[in-house]
C-alpha cells in the first residue's frame, strides 16, 4: 500500500464548459501523479502535485535511448455519481509487459492502480459527463539517468496525467477513411511492435503525414516481412466482418493486445457471432470487398472505442465498405461497451472499477 502524498494546487484551472467541444488530448487538469525509482532503493515518493513543467538534466537517457514506456485508460461518470475506471488491470498487466521488454522495472499491480485512483479523485471534478466525453488517464515512465551510454537506466518517474476529452477523431462514429500502408513497415515479430513504447509510433509518423495529405485518417500497416498480411491500425486494432463472420488479426508479437480488441472479442463470443483471431491477406479483404462479402471494418481502442471504417485505400484501388455507414455490429458494441463504461448497462464480466 503507497503512502501517497496530496499537494493540492493554490492556482486551479478553469474547468471546461460543456458548451464547448472537447479537442482530444491539448486539455490538462490541475494535478499529476508522480513517483520516483532507483536501483537498490525501488519505487519510492509517491505523491500527487501540481501539474506543472518536470526538469530533466539534457542527458537523461529517455532523450537519447527512448527507454520509456505509456499507457492509456479512460474514466468516466456514472448518472448515480459515481466514478468508474474500465479494465484498469488489464492496461497494468500491458504496462508491465512493456517495462519487461524494454528494461524498466515493473510497478506493482496494487500500486499502479492506487496512483490511477488518488490522481482521479483529486481531479474528479474534471470528468466531463456530456455524450461521448471521458477523462483520459495517461499513465508513462521515463528513464532519467544523466548518462550517454547504451545501457537500462538506474533511476526513472513514473507519472500519471489526466485530459479531458471529446472523440478522437473528428469524425466521432462516422466512419473514417483509412489508408493501407505499401511502403514503410512498423513493426516485425522480434522487436517492439507488441510494446507501448514512443519508438512505435514515431515509426508512423511519416506514413500518417502521407495519409493525411491525402485524405485517410490513420494508417493500416501491414506485416514487415511479407507485406502481406493486416496488423494494426496506428491507434487502434482492425476488425473485418465477412460473410457474417468477424475477424481480427492474431496477436503475433507485432501486434499491440488491444484492452478494446480482448472486450470486443468476448462480447461478439458471447452474442454467437462466429469471431476469428487469425492471419488475414489483404488480399482476402480486396477480394470479400468485389465479391460484397466484406460487411463491416472498425477498429477498437481506448481512445476511440469503436471506430466505424467507410473506405479503404490499398495501392490504386479504393474499397468502399457497404454503404459507407456503421454497421449493426459496430454500432452494437459501441453502444455495449460505452454502456458498462457509463454504468448503464449491467457489467456482467466485472469490467469496471469503482475510483
Amino acid at each position: 500500500m503507497l503512502d501517497i502524498k496530496i499537494e493540492k494546487t493554490k492556482t486551479p484551472k478553469e474547468i471546461p464548459s460543456a458548451d464547448n467541444p472537447l479537442k482530444f488530448g491539448t486539455i490538462f487538469t490541475d494535478h499529476m501523479f508522480v513517483m520516483k525509482y532507483e536501483t537498490g532503493k525501488g519505487w519510492h515518493d509517491p505523491k500527487v502535485v501540481p501539474y506543472e513543467p518536470i526538469s530533466l538534466e539534457p542527458s537523461a537517457m529517455v532523450f537519447h535511448y527512448g527507454q520509456e514506456m505509456f499507457e492509456g485508460l479512460k474514466a468516466y461518470k456514472t448518472e448515480d455519481g459515481r466514478t468508474l475506471l474500465f479494465r484498469p488491470n488489464k492496461n497494468i498487466e500491458r504496462a508491465n509487459k512493456t517495462n519487461r521488454r524494454i528494461c524498466i522495472p515493473e510497478i506493482p499491480e496494487e500500486d499502479f492502480l492506487q496512483a490511477i485512483k488518488a490522481v482521479v479523485k483529486v481531479d474528479e471534478a474534471w470528468i466531463p459527463t456530456k455524450p461521448g466525453t471521458s477523462l483520459y488517464i495517461r499513465p508513462f515512465v521515463i528513464a532519467t539517468d544523466p548518462f550517454l551510454g547504451v545501457r537500462p537506466s538506474d533511476t526513472y518517474l513514473f507519472m500519471v496525467i489526466l485530459s479531458p476529452v471529446g472523440a478522437y477523431y473528428p469524425e466521432g462514429l462516422n466512419p473514417v477513411k483509412i489508408w493501407i500502408e505499401d511502403e514503410y513497415v512498423r513493426a516485425v515479430k522480434g522487436g517492439i511492435g507488441e510494446a507501448k513504447t514512443g519508438g512505435n509510433y514515431v515509426a508512423s509518423l511519416r506514413s500518417q503525414v502521407k495519409a493525411h495529405d491525402e485524405g485517410y485518417s490513420q494508417v493500416l500497416w501491414l506485416d514487415g516481412v511479407e507485406r502481406k498480411y493486416i496488423e494494426e491500425v496506428g491507434a487502434m486494432n482492425i476488425f473485418f466482418k465477412i460473410a457474417g463472420t468477424v475477424i481480427t488479426p492474431a496477436l503475433n508479437g507485432s501486434i499491440l493486445p488491444g484492452v478494446t480488441r480482448d472486450s470486443v472479442i468476448t462480447l461478439c463470443k458471447e452474442w454467437g457471432i462466429p469471431t476469428e483471431e487469425r492471419r488475414i491477406s489483404i488480399d482476402e479483404i480486396f477480394e470479400a470487398s468485389q465479391n460484397g462479402t466484406l460487411e463491416e471494418v472498425f477498429g477498437t481502442g481506448t481512445a476511440a472505442v469503436i471506430s466505424p471504417v467507410g473506405t479503404l485505400r490499398w495501392e490504386q484501388h479504393i474499397m468502399q465498405v457497404q454503404d459507407g455507414g456503421i454497421g449493426l455490429i459496430s454500432q452494437k458494441l459501441y453502444d455495449t461497451i460505452t454502456g458498462i463504461q457509463l454504468g448503464k448497462l449491467k457489467d456482467n464480466h466485472n469490467w469496471t472499477v469503482t475510483v
